[in-house]
């Protein structure tokens, strides 16, 4: 197979949203057919439930590999076997004769999807200067967040029209067009070093992790974007059941909630000339705490209503959507030569902080408390690794 890169030296940007939106949209378009599958399938509401949990480990635990590969080999050659990975992945899910096999098949179609999330960022940090990759990883972080919220939304109508098999056609199809596209379009945009080893590789994430800066942009980055799957997890029961509303109007609510989150990318794109970009992203998560803390007082008191929510969840959307951009390039930008590892391990970072506040959502007796809560405390705590990676770091002691 030629790896070699093509001529061209920038990769269009609607063809890293489309990487890394593949990646991101298989992740819950599942969720709604889950029934159906279930009877068809003859397994345990347990066993399906593994099919969701292992897509969203393996994209977190893939980031991490995908990254520190990229910067010895490669980013084009790694990014192809991911979306081959994915498409082959999906061909073998909407034929699995049984759970098992359906659950190995989503585990490799994660593995494979988490390629675009990781080497999309990382080209983008290859070929722009700062303020314009602020720009375009504002619209990929976009992406990330618009996958997993609209996503039930068209598995819905696939499984309810034709069956969940087809739902994994249309992610094979969507696997395969994106591979084609990026293997005509896509030039290798790294400086491969060639260095690969567990050694090395232990290495390099060893002094990303010694990094106050990064450490505290990561964390703070995945408490400010991730941390909202939380809300995604418990959406229908805030609005259905608490609220009464039916439950086909869930989608149009998550919809206009990632309207705030384009918005607030938008705000950032267009004052990122004018305005630091620590202040842009101390602001942006301020107002996401905020308006956390607003809603979960309106909760309390006991006037809850649909305008509420919306109103503060869009208002908390636009502050993530201001904070996701900023915290992903100043946490690449940590250090020049890491960069793929870099934007692995800050992918893992985000996959894991929204795994365990989506994990917290669940506890109590009132989820819409408990997700509320999560947001607030989340928030919060984004707001303080953001302070620390922020501060000046101390200077030596004078002999």
């Amino acid at each position: 197979m030629n790896w070699r890169p093509q001529p061209q030296r920038t990769p269009p940007i609607w063809l890293l949203v489309l990487i890394t939106l593949s990646g991101t949209m298989a992740m819950h378009i599942f969720v709604p057919a889950l029934p159906v599958a279930t009877t068809e399938l003859h397994a345990s509401i347990g066993e399906m439930q593994w099919t969701i949990s292992l897509y969203i480990l393996g994209l977190a635990v893939g980031q991490l590999v995908y990254g520190p590969l990229s910067d010895a080999l490669g980013r084009r050659p790694m990014l192809l076997l991911g979306l081959s990975l994915y498409t082959a992945a999906g061909l073998v899910a909407a034929l699995a004769p049984n759970v098992h096999a359906l659950i190995a098949a989503r585990l490799l179609q994660a593995l494979g999807g988490c390629a675009g999330l990781v080497l999309g960022r990382a080209i983008v940090r290859d070929t722009t200067h700062a303020d314009k990759a602020v720009r375009q990883l504002a619209l990929m972080n976009l992406m990330m967040m618009v996958g997993p919220g609209l996503a039930p939304v068209a598995g819905g109508i696939i499984s309810s029209s034709f069956g969940w098999r087809p739902v994994f056609w249309v992610l094979t199809a969507v696997g395969s067009l994106t591979l084609y596209l990026a293997w005509q379009l896509l030039p290798e945009t790294g400086k491969p070093n060639g260095r690969l080893s567990v050694g090395i590789l232990a290495a390099d994430y060893r002094r990303l992790l010694g990094s106050r800066r990064f450490v505290g942009f990561a964390i703070g980055g995945g408490c400010a974007t991730t941390a909202f799957y939380a809300f995604l997890a418990t959406a229908p029961y805030i609005f259905a059941t608490q609220l009464h509303r039916p439950l086909h109007d869930v989608g149009i609510y998550l919809g206009l909630l990632m309207g705030g989150m384009a918005l607030g990318n938008a705000i950032t794109g267009r004052l990122i000339r004018s305005v630091a970009l620590e202040r842009l992203l101390l602001t942006g998560n301020a107002i996401s705490v905020a308006s956390a803390a607003v809603l979960l007082g309106v909760l309390l008191s006991g006037h809850l209503s649909v305008a509420a929510v919306l109103g503060l969840m869009f208002v908390f959307t636009c502050g993530a959507g201001m904070t996701s951009p900023a915290a992903l390039t100043k946490a690449v930008s940590v250090d020049p030569h890491r960069v793929g590892s870099a934007a692995g391990l800050y992918g893992f970072t985000q996959m894991v902080v929204g795994a365990i506040c989506t994990s917290l959502a669940a506890l109590g007796s009132n989820p819409a408390v408990s997700a509320l809560g999560v947001l607030l405390g989340a928030a919060a705590l984004g707001q303080l690794a953001f302070w620390v990676a922020l501060a000046p770091a101390p200077r030596p002691a004078a002999a």
